[in-house]
């Protein structure tokens, strides 16, 4: 539970990256210039996306989905990158916005500390054991510039909104990945539904791989058995089974849940802030130890069978200004305890440690992955009156599982072919030799899909690998069609018949010349009117000349690989 001052990351912040540079970023050998040139200064300040939003004017309960928006921010993020989500969830007024600004003011700290490299470390202790300046002392207000928040009893947030700008985060390995910020709806307030928070919170923990959720004081059971409920759908999901599925399962399907609780109001003043990490630990193991009761100790295995890492922290009171209406985020009116744990949580959750890619399915996605996942649960959840059943979920995961696994292998093969037969390639390949790279290229594009596209029914993961084939065939059409227009043969015969004419002129004037006599006019007429044909074919042909030169080299080109070919050819079969 103890976080070290070792576990630092280095963090990088790009405030837009253009698509023209997505290609060179995603390369890992690039990682390091990819960092330093993909910034630009767009004069844009970042702010909250809603990516969800609830209610509209014919259903106050409504769940729509904004993929306009949720592209605006994975667009950002260079498409091979992996990503890591950072959510906050729990009830209503409870601090969770607030507690995300706190997020994005730390991050922007670390980016702002060396405006040179726009890069930084998180903050550490000197050799002689001195502490610098901590990030929070630095400023005087965190404002409300970050996600909105305010104090007052009155519900802030509504639906799921994602922060606008991706930060880029790379650790000590040099691994390089975007972290997204999400902060969602409170829960059980007095104007939504069981059924719409559910799905709000289901969304939520799909999405997520480090989520934190928020509770007031400690954690109650009706805390875990909303939890559990949650849980029971994932469970229910991975576990659907029938005579026409084969699932792939995972043991553990969420990443990281973390009780953050709010106000602990048990810290003692003799404490370090070491004991106070160490005595929440404590208190987790108390809470969710066995239990005698069968719905008690259900509720609590159910829990623990969906996330591989299960944590919690607590925060202090921030004072009695905090709450207030008119406070407008001073820090000199917060509690330094808050503001010390604060800053141990902000190291914590940003750490090396605990700061992980979101994984589905036993794999690190990618950016494009991610939000090609995170539009198929959405899409889930479009009737917030109702929690998605399970198979549907298992549907959703699976068809945005197999559409990335058919979109990787044809990005596979188009990359590789396009380098041996694309548009740029100048030299010609016989059409068996390109047949067989076609082959052995389908080959290992389908060995992609299969390794990918690990969950769901047969039936279904059959269709779209039959669709990985088809749409293969159709591309080796079109690279087939490009080295065919390379062929040096092709088009030959424009000129070839031109030529063969004057050819013809020139001898059999000459023959005329040599087998006719000199007073016959006959033989006369019919020289000086092969004469002409021969000239007038030459003429043409000098004309053409001049006037496409550049086809002419290429004839010129055309013919020499031509002669070439010939060559080798015979080569081949005096060798067989």
């Amino acid at each position: 539970m103890t976080v070290t001052e070792k576990d630092d990351v280095v963090l990088v912040e790009h405030r837009d990256i253009s698509s023209k540079d997505e290609d060179d970023i995603t390369s890992d050998n690039n990682v390091d210039t990819a960092l330093s040139s993909s910034v630009a200064d767009n004069n844009v300040m970042p702010e909250p996306f809603q990516i969800v939003s609830i209610g509209s004017a014919d259903d106050k309960f409504a769940f729509t989905f904004h993929e306009d928006k949720l592209n605006l921010i994975m667009q950002k993020i260079p498409p091979g990158w992996k990503v890591a989500v950072v959510s906050v969830v729990g009830a209503f007024r409870t601090g969770k916005s607030f507690l995300l600004s706190w997020f994005l003011t730390y991050l922007h700290h670390l980016t702002t500390s060396n405006n040179e490299k726009e890069e930084a470390e998180l903050i550490d202790e000197d050799n002689d054991g001195v502490t610098k300046q901590k990030w929070f002392e630095t400023i005087d207000s965190i404002g409300n510039k970050g996600f909105h928040w305010r104090g007052g009893k009155e519900r802030n947030t509504t639906g799921i909104w994602m922060w606008s700008q991706p930060h880029f985060v790379r650790n000590d390995k040099g691994e390089t990945m975007a972290v997204l910020l999400v902060d969602s709806q409170g829960m059980f307030d007095n104007e939504t539904t069981m059924a719409l928070t559910t799905s709000i919170f289901g969304l939520s923990t799909l999405l997520s791989s480090y989520q934190i959720y928020n509770v007031d004081k400690r954690i109650q059971e009706d805390n875990l058995q909303q939890l559990a409920l949650f849980s029971e759908y994932a469970r229910l999901a991975v576990q659907a089974d029938s005579s026409e599925q084969e699932v792939v399962l995972d043991e553990k399907p969420f990443q990281t849940m973390e009780f953050l609780v709010r106000d602990w109001q048990h810290f003692e003043e003799e404490e370090d802030y070491d004991q106070m990490e160490k005595e929440m630990a404590d208190y987790l193991d108390q809470v969710i130890s066995e239990r005698e009761a069968k719905d008690l100790q259900e509720t609590r295995e159910q829990i623990m069978a969906c996330f591989q890492t299960i944590s919690c922290f607590g925060l202090s009171h921030p004072g009695l200004d905090v709450p207030k209406k008119n406070f407008q985020g001073e820090v000199a009116k917060i509690d330094d305890v808050f503001l010390n744990l604060l800053d141990r949580y902000c190291r914590r959750v940003f750490s090396v440690e605990n700061l992980k890619p979101k994984i589905i399915h036993g794999r690190e996605v990618t950016a494009v992955e991610l939000g090609a996942y995170i539009k198929a649960y959405a899409e889930m959840f479009a009737n917030g009156a109702s929690f998605p059943e399970a198979s549907t979920m298992l549907e959703a995961t699976s068809a945005a599982n197999n559409t990335n696994a058919v979109n990787m292998a044809i990005a596979q093969y188009k990359d590789t072919m396009s380098r041996i037969a694309g548009p740029k390639c100048n030299n010609y390949i016989r059409p068996k030799e390109l047949q067989d790279d076609h082959r052995q290229l389908m080959t290992k594009s389908l060995a992609l899909f299969d390794s990918v596209a690990t969950f769901g029914s047969k039936r279904a993961i059959e269709g779209c690998r039959q669709t990985v084939i088809d749409q293969l065939n159709d591309e080796f059409e079109v690279y087939a069609s490009l080295n065919a227009g390379r062929n040096p043969l092709a088009g030959f015969e424009t000129y070839a018949i031109p030529l063969s004419v004057a050819a013809a002129a020139y001898i059999l004037r000459a023959a005329a010349d040599f087998s006719c006599s000199p007073y016959s006019q006959m033989c006369r007429n019919t020289s000086e009117l092969l004469s002409h044909i021969y000239a007038v074919v030459v003429c043409f042909l000098v004309i053409v000349g001049f006037t496409k030169a550049k086809q002419v080299k290429e004839l010129y080109d055309r013919i020499v690989g031509a002669f070439k070919l010939v060559v080798n050819d015979g080569g081949k079969q005096k060798k067989d």
